[in-house]
């Protein structure tokens, strides 16, 4: 009897609570994210053209290759496009890296705009061919695009522009860009050191990263500046299985191959790595909460009462939103024997992971090792670093991009989001508190699609709106 009285107070409990968030959620106005480019056909043309002509300017970078030559051509093709720029900056190079420096009225608040210059190889059949640079139904079409020469070439005309009306800004401002960022090379490292020298700590630092994302959740239509805020750590792993060999018409149990499945498909199928809601993901949700669907509003405003639910479906739903709770490991490549009639006294299985902050590297690849162990696998850490340090979502610098974001891009709602990829701002993490990621420019399906991928492009509608971003914040980082 007893129990049942027990059960009966949980189940009304449970209705109590449902009910709260119920009401709750009917109080919640709903919002309709209603930002579009404003049309703005001259400026969009003009800004296009110089795009068009930096993806022609092929920049793709190899590691370990001596690619500095290609890169001086690039940068002579910036000054025919950005003449004020090298005529008013003190420009830096290094092996192919760029530095300039835009003196402004204070330097209590160094400003860096940074981008990478260098692209990933295109492979595969294109709509328009990878270095055409085609203007094309509304598109600057070609590698480096979306993925960063847009970037590269807003900030450089924000500049440009503010030259041109005879501005000075507030704040000393630094124009950051590497030639190695693709593969995670030493250009950047090579720039942050010039500052540390100069005895430079950047205030605010503004990466790609985030963006003005279409739709960043199913069910939540419209354009969002999703503003990165920190980095998951990353790592690159082997793992290796070992035997006599021998030949395989006398096959022995257990062999490498069979071990490395079996490691495989346990990792695969059980829960390795503890699930956790970053206050940074949790204010992504609730910044988003509005402008959603009934069912997802019920839930993203409520966190409270469903986050635990929200923590088991949501790698279900979206591996995007389940990679930012929780570290993560994808298996990539493997080796076994060179014939099929041989068992291999070796075999490998490679693997990338990316550290979550609640369990960073030394505790995430101490729980793989493990697991590993229990299939008689070594581990090998190829190369590892940890997640980067959160810019503080309450921040002077935060609020300052969001208020800059809202300034520049009217109806348009700015949400703290998790970067589960790499950029190069986590090299500047060690001489700035405040490194953002958001490349100020729009990303739907189809961009997001081409990146790395096929007809990577990206529209000239939104680039006045990315030269205005740039340009509005470097006019609000005001002296202090």
């Amino acid at each position: 009897m007893i129990a049942l009285y027990i059960a009966a107070a949980l189940l009304l409990l449970l209705i109590l609570l449902l009910a709260i968030s119920l009401i709750r959620t009917l109080r919640i106005t709903p919002k309709k994210s209603a930002y579009e480019p404003a049309p703005d056909p001259t400026r969009a043309a003009a800004y296009g053209m110089k795009l068009s002509a930096m993806v022609r300017q092929e920049t793709v970078s190899v590691p370990g290759a001596d690619q500095r030559g290609k890169f001086l051509a690039f940068h002579r093709l910036l000054e025919e496009l950005f003449p004020r720029v090298h005529q008013e900056l003190e420009k830096t190079e290094i092996d192919g890296n760029l530095l300039y420096f835009w003196k402004g009225k204070s330097a209590s608040r160094p400003l860096v705009l940074m981008s990478h210059q260098d692209v990933v190889p295109a492979e595969g059949e294109w709509i328009h061919p990878p270095f055409s640079g085609d203007l094309a139904d509304g598109k600057v079409w070609g590698r480096g695009a979306s993925d960063t020469k847009c970037s590269v070439m807003a900030f450089f005309q924000a500049v440009e522009e503010l030259l041109e009306a005879g501005y000075v800004p507030e704040n000393d401002v630094y124009l950051s860009s590497s030639c190695t960022e693709e593969w995670a090379g030493d250009g950047c490292p090579k720039l942050v050191a010039e500052l540390k020298k100069r005895g430079v700590h950047p205030w605010l630092v503004c990466d790609e990263g985030g963006g003005i994302i279409r739709e960043p959740i199913g069910g939540i239509p419209g354009n969002f500046a999703m503003i990165g805020v920190f980095e998951k750590g990353k790592a690159d792993v082997r793992f290796t299985a070992r035997s006599d060999g021998g030949h395989a018409s006398t096959p022995k149990p257990h062999s490498p191959i069979a071990r490395l499945a079996d490691f495989v498909h346990d990792v695969e199928t059980h829960e390795v790595f503890r699930r956790k809601m970053p206050e940074e993901v949790a204010a992504m949700f609730e910044t988003l909460a509005p402008y959603a669907s009934f069912p997802l509003r019920w839930v993203f405003s409520n966190l409270w009462l469903f986050r635990p639910v929200l923590l088991r479906v949501l790698p279900l739903i979206s591996p995007q939103a389940g990679a930012m709770i929780r570290t993560t490991i994808a298996f990539t490549m493997q080796r076994g024997s060179d014939a099929c009639n041989v068992m291999p006294q070796e075999a490998s299985v490679w693997a990338n992971m990316r550290f979550i902050p609640h369990q960073g590297m030394e505790e995430s690849l101490k729980l793989i090792r493990k697991r590993a162990e229990k299939h008689g696998l070594e581990t090998e850490v190829l190369q590892a670093s940890d997640y980067t340090e959160p810019t503080d979502i309450r921040g002077e610098a935060f609020c300052l991009v969001q208020d800059t974001v809202a300034e520049t891009f009217p109806g348009c709602a700015g949400s703290p989001y998790v970067m589960t990829g790499a950029t190069d701002a986590r090299f500047y993490q060690e001489i700035c508190e405040n490194v953002i990621r958001f490349a100020p420019v729009i990303y739907g399906p189809e961009q997001m699609k081409g990146m790395h991928g096929l007809n990577e492009n990206i529209e000239i509608s939104c680039l006045p709106g990315a030269v205005d971003f740039y340009k509005n914040l470097v006019r609000a980082n005001a002296a202090v």
